[in-house]
């Protein structure tokens, strides 16, 4: 089949990947110049499935409301939010209640570990280098009352099988030495060892690379300006280097896959949440992390590469606004600098935005819809970097009509009522 594929972030380039292995000639579209140039660039780098869980939890509404009053604030709403803005925060708050959480993370998390599995299928396969680490991530209490509350997550955990530690500060001090110095600030954290870590922008340059050698075409610098149908069937794909036309039609665009697929009446909620990040060089060693942790007060990830520290956080509500707010950069920085102070440089940080796209339940898009050849891998969120394998393989599977490796339930766009 002739295959084309809207989006060249780790989502497109993972779906070409396992599409040119069953032998399909797939064509990659994008309007930058290179592979994961916009939310795929500079992510916080881990690869979390024990940490997949919703933003939609019971509590939430309560909680957003008092990190909006916090000075380095994890949430920040636009006061000029539209109708489209309500009716998504809507739906989410439906979601803010026990057994639609523990729907939802189960979901998130049987995508997640088959994602896992898969990365280690890829290793196992070729030689990738992505500057990946596979020594856990480890998310920090500062109080009490974080521990208590951990045990919600953790039940959930062990109803699906998943490996954890839950440490008290010597604990964390053992797994990640660095915090020694801070050992005070610390009352405990919950360790995830199965997770990993890696520059999801390197790997999924690596993996067009490899993309290429199968015969994958990417067009890049080419803007998408919509999608043709007719009443059974897309008929073709609009762009600034002509119409393209295939077989199949797969939509991989992250948040802006929602304009383009209203335009043939295909409705999906998944909105642009901005968050940020910084990269700094590591200049004490002993003072840096060795993984990946996650600070439950501020909500911001510290991430190893080789060389580099990834810092990685913040939510902001503004659609889809992608200036660079300065102002926002002190709320990542003040956690690689509290936790982890004198081991990254950061006064040579590179300051990067982009736009996570989010479902009001967390699950992400995957697979069929009304027309009977365009299909979805779109709304990750948060975790497109931990889902990107096993989302690829599982829309691969789809779109060749084979049985998945994991439970489809709930993984379409049918679990809203849309077609």
């Amino acid at each position: 089949m002739q295959i084309v594929i809207l989006g060249s972030g780790v989502i497109g380039v993972t779906s070409a990947w396992y599409l040119a292995k069953e032998g399909h000639e797939v064509t990659v579209v994008d309007r930058q110049g290179a592979p994961a140039m916009e939310t795929s660039f500079g992510n916080a780098g881990q690869i979390s499935p024990g940490y997949s869980a919703p933003w939609a939890a019971p509590g939430v509404p309560l909680k957003a409301i008092k990190w909006m009053m916090q000075d380095l604030a994890p949430l920040m709403i636009n006061p000029k939010v539209n109708a489209n803005t309500l009716k998504w925060m809507t739906k989410m708050l439906a979601n803010c209640n026990q057994s639609s959480y523990h729907v939802n993370k189960a979901r998130m998390m049987r995508l997640a570990e088959y994602s896992r599995d898969c990365f280690r299928d890829i290793r196992a396969e070729m030689n990738i280098d992505y500057e990946q680490r596979t020594g856990g991530t480890l998310q920090l209490f500062r109080t009490q009352k974080q521990v208590d509350a951990a045990a919600k997550d953790i039940a959930v955990l062990e109803e699906c099988g998943v490996d954890y530690e839950l440490l008290d500060s010597d604990g964390c001090v053992n797994r990640e030495p660095a915090l020694a110095q801070v050992k005070e600030k610390l009352v405990g954290g919950l360790r995830l060892p199965g997770d990993e870590t890696g520059d999801c922008f390197k790997f999924t340059n690596a993996l067009a690379e490899e993309c290429k050698k199968l015969g994958v075409k990417f067009m890049f610098d080419t803007d998408i300006d919509g999608l043709l149908s007719d009443d059974n069937q897309i008929v073709g794909v609009k762009t600034s280097k002509g119409t393209l036309t295939a077989d199949r039609y797969l939509m991989c665009m992250g948040s802006y896959s929602t304009l383009h697929l209203a335009n043939v009446g295909v409705v999906v909620p998944v909105y642009p949440i901005k968050g940020y990040s910084l990269t700094l060089p590591i200049i004490d060693e002993t003072k840096a992390p060795v993984s990946t942790i996650m600070d439950e007060t501020y909500k911001v990830a510290v991430t190893r590469f080789e060389d580099r520290i990834r810092v990685g956080g913040t939510a902001e509500i503004t659609s889809y606004n992608t200036e660079l707010m300065e102002k926002r950069r002190r709320n990542v920085e003040h956690t690689v600098s509290d936790l982890f102070p004198g081991g990254g440089d950061v006064s040579k940080a590179e300051f990067w935005t982009g736009l996570r796209p989010m479902t009001p339940d967390g699950t992400p898009i995957l697979g069929g819809t009304r027309y009977p050849n365009l299909y979805l891998n779109t709304g990750h969120g948060t975790l497109g970097w931990t889902m990107s394998l096993g989302s690829g393989k599982f829309v691969a599977d789809v779109i060749c009509g084979k049985d998945t490796d994991i439970d489809p339930e709930g993984m379409s766009v049918a679990r809203y009522g849309h077609k």
